[in-house]
């Protein structure tokens, strides 16, 4: 894979997903519709797919796709592929509360090594380079060319204080009683994959994820995480998350700076 192609493509492909997701946020109204899963579905979700597929199988025609909006590419298998979430937070979306992402994958042999991750509602931009190191990028975003790209890198964490960042939607009892475990010094909440993120820019130090999730959901933002010296394990065996599964469903897991001391489940 030529690397300074694929983040050039992924990084313009998410800004034009982004601008299109934008215009559907700002009308009066849209359209909400429920998935086969009882999860909401909106027309913002659809028409950045469609931008964000046809983009990657002009640039990349070779290399599998897999994308939530179409359930037939869930059945594909492949040791290297390109994985997205065209909108990432659906019900911050439907909500108008800002919080969500457009995420665009490249994983090999198990391990997302290239991703973007954009928050159009909240004017931030994260990506890995070539090197597969990760930046933020400081908008206003031109798709030709990338403005001011900053080094993020991971906390060196206090673990006597820890921040954390947890779902705003998708908080439960289990997730509290782990976090439970650790001094925290204070919370945030965030939606979609800016908690992976944050943890990325040092802002928070630990993200645990007691729920469901699909790869799509986690794969942009655990490569942006890794690329700040981050890391992705299971949950109930802190062995690295890996990509490409029957079916794409995660098991729980928890992201953080490697400095945290991590507790058993």
């Amino acid at each position: 894979m030529d690397y300074d192609r694929l983040v050039t493509v992924i990084r313009q492909l998410a800004l034009e997903a982004g601008d299109r997701i934008m215009e559907i946020y700002n009308a009066d109204d849209f359209e909400v519709k429920v998935k086969s899963d009882d999860s909401p579905v909106t027309e913002a979700d659809e028409a950045a797919d469609a931008i964000i597929s046809a983009g990657l199988r002009a640039a990349f025609p070779d290399v599998t796709l897999v994308t939530e909006e179409q359930a037939a590419s869930h059945s594909k298998h492949a040791e290297t592929f390109l994985i997205v979430d065209p909108l990432d937070g659906t019900k911050e979306f439907i909500n108008r509360r800002g919080d969500f992402t457009v995420n665009i994958a490249y994983v090999e042999n198990g391990v997302p090594t290239r991703g973007v991750v954009y928050a159009p509602a909240r004017g931030r931009m994260f990506f890995t380079r070539a090197d597969g190191s990760a930046v933020e990028e400081d908008g206003p975003f031109h798709k030709d060319t990338p403005g001011i790209l900053r080094a993020i890198r991971v906390s060196e964490p206090d673990n006597t204080a820890l921040m954390v960042v947890a779902s705003k939607s998708h908080r439960d009892q289990a997730t509290d009683d782990y976090i439970g475990k650790y001094a925290v010094k204070d919370m945030k909440s965030a939606g979609s994959s800016l908690k992976f993120c944050l943890i990325a820019t040092g802002e928070a130090d630990i993200y645990p994820r007691v729920g469901r999730t699909m790869e799509w959901d986690t794969a942009a933002g655990d490569a942006v995480l890794r690329g700040a010296g981050g890391r992705v394990v299971r949950f109930d065996d802190h062995q690295p998350l890996v990509y490409g599964k029957d079916g794409y469903a995660n098991p729980f897991f928890i992201a953080y700076a490697p400095a945290v001391e991590l507790k058993e489940a």
